[in-house]
């Protein structure tokens, strides 16, 4: 039986004979249900209309995207790394090609996500390269919509994937929302990879921290706090965001600093 894959939100679902009756990610407030009602697909129809492209960022930093868009947009990004091969994030589409020069690069070792909002083919991506462990935060555990053994769920406020990354738990866009911290990243001046917990905006000067972006709920200021506070004992130079090209390539800590400084005020006596 296929596994549907929602077409608004990108997430796979268990196996089923027909596609599910909605989906739960797209329902909930933080998401949005398309215009035309909820629509499925599955990778192997994906696969034939979309691909995945790539671009280097930095040394040992690549993203890989979709193309047309699909689902949310967003773009996963592979840290490369002599102790093993890190996926940050991920995107539904997930084909031979994409495997083929991933292995090139040295597989996977393991993948992070963020969010609910990414955990598209997790499954599939983890199949893929050896049923490598996927890590994600324990209070998020009830938006998984397709279980499996090699799901990690990790509990309390930091987890580390070796000598150079740490995931840190920030909560605010979800309860279990999560940050990568890339310590040889930036020329060895330390890199945070956020997904939408710190959301890097157009000017790329500055972030944002929002409980639902696209039906534009923000989130309080204790939240916001909170999220400051769980990276500051990290030394951080760059911020990679969730979007192609949504990045702080320097001054990053200072750009945090100030966009929280700046969110709060609007949020209690406005601009």
């Amino acid at each position: 039986m296929p596994h549907y894959i929602c077409q608004t939100c990108g997430t796979q679902f268990s196996e089923s004979e027909t596609s599910p009756d909605h989906c739960t990610i797209c329902e909930e407030e933080r998401q949005y249900v398309g215009i035309h009602g909820t629509t499925w697909t599955t990778l192997e129809k994906l696969a034939k209309t979309h691909r995945n492209s790539y671009r280097k960022k930095e040394h040992s930093l690549m993203a890989i995207g979709t193309e047309p868009k699909f689902g949310i947009g967003q773009r996963a990004l592979l840290i490369i790394r002599p102790e093993g091969n890190i996926l940050w994030d991920c995107i539904s589409l997930i084909d031979e090609a994409t495997i083929d020069i991933i292995e090139s690069m040295g597989g996977l070792s393991a993948i992070a996500i963020s969010h609910p909002h990414y955990y598209t083919t997790m499954v599939e991506w983890s199949k893929a390269f050896g049923d490598i462990p996927v890590y994600l935060h324990e209070d998020d555990r009830q938006w998984v919509m397709r279980s499996d053994e090699n799901i990690h769920f990790w509990s309390g406020e930091t987890k580390e994937l070796g000598d150079d990354i740490t995931l840190i738990h920030c909560g605010g866009h979800f309860d279990g929302g999560t940050v990568l911290h890339w310590a040889d990243g930036a020329d060895r001046k330390g890199a945070l990879l956020t997904g939408d917990i710190i959301q890097v905006v157009l000017d790329r000067k500055h972030v944002t921290f929002m409980y639902s972006y696209p039906n534009q709920i923000p989130l309080p200021e204790h939240k916001i706090q909170r999220i400051v506070d769980a990276v500051e004992p990290f030394k951080y130079d760059r911020i990679y965001g969730a979007w192609w090209d949504r990045n702080i390539l320097t001054n990053a800590t200072e750009a945090v600093h100030k966009s929280a400084e700046r969110y709060i005020k609007a949020i209690k006596a406005g601009l």
